[in-house]
């Protein structure tokens, strides 16, 4: 009789379980939930993307596609990048589509690190980020933001953070769970320190279609960058296409031909008919993304106003789908909070603690569905924080 355990890795034996994925599945085992929790849109894919899908399974496009990806999708890619970042992507050499933005960051990592390089981790990270690191056999540097400055990245806490040992950082603007969105003159201060100690930049710009008050800036955009950074995106959130899990990931040819062999070896392609899709979406999606972007903006106005009113505080965000106001004043911990909110209220939120140690204090809040659940949603809220306070 053997004992399975003995055979498993140690750094896999030492992840922790997705903190995320245990709230919500709490939340889907009963009844009455509204879930603030989960981060995908509540549009579907729009018909005509869904419609280049069924047309090209129809017309029996079912087999395997370049490694890369069908080179049509590759030009629509580097024509939109184009018109974001200013900067002509090689769709042959600089652009490869991956099973999901998570996939593109997974493959990244593993093509740049060797055992011990440090990945320096901003939290409130997406929870994925550190373990990524360690899968990959780096060791992941968390350096901790504050509610107090809106949760962006101060360049001397950066700077604290670099050692010898330093590889990469992982930058994620918008950002998940905070929404915190880097402006221009920001992301050019933290180039400086960046480019000081000679470093890669992973650039996960995922929620860049959804911005709302500020003008985006792609991190390659920054003088200096586009050739120490790996830009990874897709289609899940701008797009309403999180089913369809494609991403894609843009970088100079030798980082990316280093990515492609991973690819090849792990994944052969991603998914024919969702890059079918994708192409699609490139060509006659962007009505739709500013569609979503509205109602999104409209959300958050609402939902951030109506936290703070009820005491929670919260900044507001200036890109993604995501409010993360503090619960402090309840005495609660986020798990706490979570918890017997869920328990009391039937409002499914995400703990704070989840995405780093100074997430503690704050809960994460997608706003990501109808205004009509949100309202029903703050006043759940409403009554539980004044059973509290």
């Amino acid at each position: 009789m053997i004992e399975p355990s003995h055979y498993l890795s140690s750094i896999v034996k030492d992840l922790k379980p997705s903190g995320i994925r245990k709230f919500f599945d709490l939340a889907a085992g009963m009844e009455g939930v509204i879930s603030l929790g989960v981060g995908e849109p509540d549009f579907v894919t729009p018909w005509n993307i869904r419609e280049a899908s069924i047309l090209s399974l129809e017309q029996g496009y079912t087999s395997y596609t370049a490694n890369a990806g069908l080179i049509e999708l590759r030009n629509e890619i580097s024509g939109y990048l184009k018109e974001v970042t200013s900067l002509d992507y090689d769709p042959k050499s600089e652009l490869l589509v991956t099973v999901g933005a998570s996939q593109a960051l997974d493959i990244a990592l593993r093509a740049i690190v060797n055992p011990g390089d440090e990945v320096i981790v901003i939290e409130p990270s997406f929870v994925s980020y550190a373990s990524l690191v360690s899968l990959a056999g780096g060791v992941p540097v968390s350096v901790q933001t504050s509610g107090d400055m809106e949760f962006k990245l101060q360049p001397e806490e950066l700077e604290k953070a670099i050692t010898e040992k330093t590889k990469a950082i992982i930058l994620c603007s918008p950002n998940n769970p905070t929404g915190t969105l880097l402006v221009k003159e920001e992301l050019e201060r933290l180039a400086e320190i960046i480019e000081k100690h000679d470093l890669i930049v992973i650039s996960d710009e995922i929620y860049a279609e959804l911005t709302y008050d500020d003008v985006y800036t792609s991190f390659v955009s920054i003088a200096g960058m586009a050739e120490r950074t790996i830009l990874i995106s897709g289609f899940s959130k701008g797009f309403a296409m999180t089913g369809w899990r494609l991403g894609y990931v843009a970088a100079q040819p030798e980082l990316l031909s280093a990515m492609l062999k991973i690819h090849q070896y792990s994944m052969m392609c991603a998914p024919t008919m969702a890059q079918f899709a994708a192409i699609e979406a490139m060509k006659n999606g962007k009505e739709d993304v500013l569609h979503m972007k509205k109602s999104y903006r409209q959300r958050r106005n609402l939902f951030v106003a109506a936290l703070n009113e009820i005491g929670l505080t919260c900044h507001v965000p200036g890109g993604a789908f995501y409010a993360f106001p503090s619960i402090k004043k309840t005495n609660l911990t986020s798990e706490e909070f979570a918890e017997q909110l869920l328990i009391e209220e039937k409002v499914a939120v995400v703990p704070g603690s989840v995405f780093g140690e100074c997430g503690e204090g704050f809960i994460r809040c997608s706003y990501a569905t109808s205004l009509e659940q949100l309202q029903e949603a703050l006043k759940r809220m409403q009554r539980f924080v004044q059973r509290r306070v």
